[in-house]
């Protein structure tokens, strides 16, 4: 099992696989009649909106059957935006009340690529359990811990008999897609899309490190790392476990729409670690040296020291601030992540 946080426990550093900014979708549902499956993988927190109507009874946020009359249960079938390991399930019954699940169950799939739905429920005999069915409450962020089952691509949320959910969240690692890391083409190792992942970091009062580590240009003032303001000696640190082991070749950051709040200046160090071995034992090296930040913009960094292959990166920014994005290019053979 891979070291996944500080102090060896779960954090709120594990990555929604399930999320729609991930690209996540709910291919189909047993039913839908009063809330539509889509709204089980929406980023934002349900709401409550007694204002609003729907098309039949009270609208809900999520996702809602109808009463079952017959024997039976509900379900619906989530691709996952990022393929992955994963650790924690939550289904959130945030406002749902009379009208939740009496109890709830998961499953998985490893189907990579874009199998229709009549193949995902033919493969009968490849879905696993993830999630036995356990009791859901409700009005409730019901959170189960899960056991390593290796990679999977497709989940499906199963309720008893029916009922409400409002979101439903897959937290874990993602994995390397298929053929990333072939050890000849240079890519973010540092990407949330090629399987990295922030382990551990000094402060993510604003915005999780994770956050940094996304698709795309900064969105906003927020959309990346951001620490509160440092009232103490020393500096803040994000510690990112790279898609692969590999060879660093070029360092980016983007710090647009971060005015005012960028670092003042920031190094990155290196180390080639197990999946058994603690961060606080990691062999770091020095990577790149302390460097000027300028706010608003993109920099990029090539002066950096050879030390081979590494696994492992540790951004430090000083003293403080906020990071849109960070990118790590270079050409890795090797997933890092051990995948049970």
């Amino acid at each position: 099992m891979a070291w996944i946080g500080q102090d060896g426990r779960m954090n709120n550093l594990l990555i929604d696989l399930a999320a729609a900014s991930v690209g996540s979708t709910v291919l189909e549902a047993s039913d839908e009649f009063f809330g539509p499956k889509g709204r089980l993988v929406l980023d934002e927190a349900p709401v409550a909106d007694p204002q609003r109507s729907a098309k039949h009874g009270v609208w809900m946020d999520g996702w809602e059957t109808r009463r079952r009359r017959s024997p039976g249960h509900d379900w619906a079938i989530v691709r996952l935006g990022l393929r992955g390991v994963i650790r924690t399930v939550q289904v959130d019954t945030t406002h749902f009340t009379g009208s939740h699940p009496d109890t709830c169950a998961v499953e998985a799939i490893d189907m990579p690529g874009s199998p229709n739905i009549v193949d995902l429920v033919r493969a009968r005999d490849r879905w696993i359990e993830l999630l036995p069915r356990l009791p859901a409450e409700p009005d409730s962020l019901n959170e189960y811990n899960v056991a390593g089952s290796g990679p999977v691509s497709h989940v499906r949320l199963v309720v008893y008999p029916d009922g409400g959910v409002a979101r439903l969240r897959c937290f874990g690692d993602p994995v390397p897609p298929d053929g990333l890391l072939d050890g000849t083409t240079p890519v973010d190792l540092a990407a949330i899309s090629s399987g990295a992942r922030v382990i551990d970091c000094s402060d993510a009062h604003f915005a999780s490190p994770n956050q940094m580590l996304a698709n795309g240009r900064p969105n906003g003032p927020r959309d990346g790392w951001l620490s509160r303001r440092r009232r103490s000696t020393g500096s803040d640190w994000a510690l990112i476990r790279l898609a692969g082991i590999g060879r660093i070749e070029r360092i980016a950051i983007d710090t647009s729409q971060f005015t005012g709040t960028a670092p003042g200046a920031l190094s990155v160090e290196a180390a080639l670690a197990g999946p058994e071995s603690h961060p606080a034992a990691f062999p770091w090296v020095p990577l790149l040296e302390r460097t000027e930040v300028e706010e608003d913009q993109r920099q990029e960094f090539t002066e950096l020291h050879d030390v081979g292959d590494v696994s492992h990166l540790r951004l430090s920014i000083h003293p403080d601030g906020g990071i849109g994005r960070f990118r790590a290019y270079g050409v890795s053979g090797r997933a890092w992540i051990d995948p049970v």
